[in-house]
């Protein structure tokens, strides 16, 4: 064993000293005074240094020695800590190797006391913060003190897992380190170094929480940004910050829409309308179309009964085809299978297609229910041949026609009473 420096730099005084001390206690038969057992951790103080080893007094018959191959991988700056009268916890290496002296870590200290946090972390399920520091095909590794945690794919929150169009998993997971991320402890087995961690479950509890205060602040009627975080056949899913919000089908646009993906894609930022807020089943309801103006508010005025009209056949179904106004496409009418022609028609497809562009005349407007009639047999009929004639171009130049009388206002008027 090297010598000892004291503060003066004699090494003989440190180390008749340090002796003398635990040969009193030594004689004096010390209780506290003991064999530690391998893989103990005891609290330490330094009371000896040099080149190749540092002392520390552990309550033992004598002290232990963090040995210099442990002192060459610290940093110049962890090295400059260690100094005599310093408090230092110890993991116990080997009790006594052949030359008698016990043999101490301070890394497999740090190391294990971050083990036993990870166990405490697991039973508590506290939910905690890490840094994302790399990744493997498996998913996210996680520096948590001094031992390192994974986060499997499958424990990584739904928005997360979400890979961005055109990039690999690879290139997914490099864009999220350095990232800091809520976790939970899910499995701690030290015999196998494996230390299992949750995003998902994490955001869970931290969702709930911010739900409970979401719930609170909303009011009907507000606007506030999200992001889609998920598309079903019924609506789309907006994350409002914590809390999720769903924007119906009927919801998403004054026009028809078959699915939200016609309109939103999953992480898009959108801003939403609050349509409804149900504390008692946690439930909020969202709208994109009420951020917009109604199209039907002008419908009445601008196509009344019997106005002619273009439209395109955008879907055909067994009792007719809807059609969208050109110059509104957030208007669609239903040409009903009975205005299709005059004759019968066993399908709708058998007279039109989707796509095609055809001229209705509108027989029906409920601008309340939003429903619009169409018809295509009623173009040509002679209930709206006058109507048709006093809109078309030739009413406008009626004035030059030679057929036309037109009156002699410098004539007496007679009256045929």
């Amino acid at each position: 064993m090297s010598s000892t420096l004291d503060s003066s730099g004699s090494p003989a005084m440190a180390v008749a000293e340090t002796d003398s001390h635990m040969m009193d206690k030594w004689l004096e038969g010390d209780a506290g005074y003991d064999l530690p057992g391998r893989g103990e951790i005891r609290q330490g103080k330094i009371v000896g240094m040099s080149r190749g080893e540092v002392l520390v007094d552990i309550a033992a018959k004598s002290e232990g020695v963090i040995v210099s191959s442990e002192l060459e991988s610290m940093s110049s700056h962890e090295r400059s800590k260690l100094v005599v009268g310093k408090e230092v916890m110890v993991y116990v290496l080997n009790p006594e190797d052949q030359d008698g002296n016990i043999l101490l870590s301070l890394a497999r200290a740090k190391e294990e006391l971050d083990w036993r946090w990870a166990e405490e972390l697991l039973e508590s399920q506290e939910v905690l913060e890490g840094k994302v520091t790399g990744f493997n095909k498996g998913g996210l590794l996680v520096q948590m003190r001094n031992v390192r945690g994974f986060i499997p794919a499958s424990q990584l929150d739904n928005t997360r897992r979400e890979f961005a169009p055109g990039l690999s998993p690879d290139e997914r997971w490099a864009s999220i380190v350095g990232d800091r991320v809520q976790i939970k402890v899910i499995e701690v087995d030290r015999s196998r170094n494996r230390l299992i961690l949750s995003e998902r479950a994490a955001m869970r509890e931290w969702r709930e929480s911010r739900k409970d205060r979401l719930l609170d602040e909303l009011q009907e009627g507000e606007v506030r940004e999200g992001r889609v975080i998920n598309l079903a056949d019924f609506g789309a899913f907006i994350d409002l910050g914590g809390a999720d919000g769903l924007v119906h089908l009927s919801e998403l646009s004054w026009k028809r829409v078959s699915h939200p993906r016609e309109v939103l894609s999953v992480g898009q930022t959108v801003k939403v309308y609050i349509l409804n807020v149900d504390r008692d089943r946690r439930r909020i309801g969202l709208s994109l179309k009420r951020l917009e103006a109604d199209p039907w508010s002008a419908v009445e005025e601008a196509y009344k009964i019997g106005t002619l009209v273009e439209a395109t056949v955008t879907k055909i179904t067994k009792f007719g085809a809807f059609a969208k106004l050109t110059g509104l496409d957030d208007i669609e009418g239903l040409i009903h299978i009975s205005e299709l022609a005059n004759d019968h028609v066993a399908h709708p497809r058998d007279v039109l297609a989707e796509g095609q562009v055809v001229t209705v005349r509108v027989i029906r407007v409920d601008s309340q229910r939003r429903r619009l009639g169409l018809s295509v047999k009623r173009v040509d009929s002679d209930e709206y041949l006058e109507a048709d004639w006093f809109d078309s171009e030739d009413w406008d130049q009626a004035d030059d026609s030679p057929d036309l009388d037109e009156p002699d206002f410098d004539q007496p008027y007679e009256s045929n009473s």
